[in-house]
């Protein structure tokens, strides 16, 4: 984090957001990260799993998708608002197809963007019993 609260750029982002544990930046296998985050978000009361109509699994709670996995990434829906916090602080990118919208994608290529994909899913699961 820098001092303002945000996650610092570039090496310093992976390090605030691994608590400095080097070794969890590691590459690994879009299976690896997938397992993963569906493991974790599948936990959480309410959260179902589907097939996504674009390939991949999707999450749901309720009638409402929290987001979904397409195998080195995730595509997750904010307010837009928000949206543009997560793309400023680089823990999210424009969405790939819908970049003006409320939609980030976000990499899963290492153990640390892992970890950055669940506290999103966890983030947006959170805003539903807001």
């Amino acid at each position: 984090m820098n001092g303002e609260g945000t996650p610092a750029k570039t090496e310093n982002r992976i390090t605030a957001l691994d608590g400095g544990n080097k070794a969890r930046v590691e590459t690994i296998t879009p299976r690896q990260a997938n397992e993963a985050v569906i493991r974790a978000v599948s936990s959480w009361e309410g959260i179902s799993i589907h097939d996504h109509r674009f390939g991949g699994v999707e999450f749901r709670l309720g009638r409402r998708e929290l987001g979904h996995l397409h195998g080195t990434f995730a595509d997750l829906p904010f307010r837009r608002n928000f949206r543009d916090v997560l793309v400023a602080s680089g823990r999210a990118r424009p969405h790939h197809v819908l970049p003006d919208s409320g939609w980030v994608t976000a990499p899963m290529r290492s153990w640390v963007e892992v970890e950055n994909v669940i506290d999103l899913f966890r983030q947006n699961y959170e805003r539903r019993f807001a």
